[in-house]
């Protein structure tokens, strides 16, 4: 036979654990350093620069290819 169980303290156990739950993903999301920041956004500007740089003038296209 099952144990009593109280309705209102499961449903407050339950919306504690989503919080918790909430937070360990929010923290892991919003949780850096403000270097930490700093530098994944150098790092994302220096890719993007750098992808950029290997982009082909009109010049140097070979006739016949398309830009899409």
């Amino acid at each position: 036979m099952a144990g009593i169980v109280n309705l209102n303290k499961a449903r407050k156990d339950k919306t504690s654990a989503d919080k918790k739950t909430r937070a360990k993903q929010n923290r892991a999301r919003f949780g850096r350093t403000k270097i930490e920041r700093l530098a994944e956004d150098a790092r994302a500007g220096k890719s993007a620069r750098d992808h950029a740089g290997h982009r082909l003038t009109e010049a140097e296209r070979l006739p016949g290819d398309e830009q899409e």
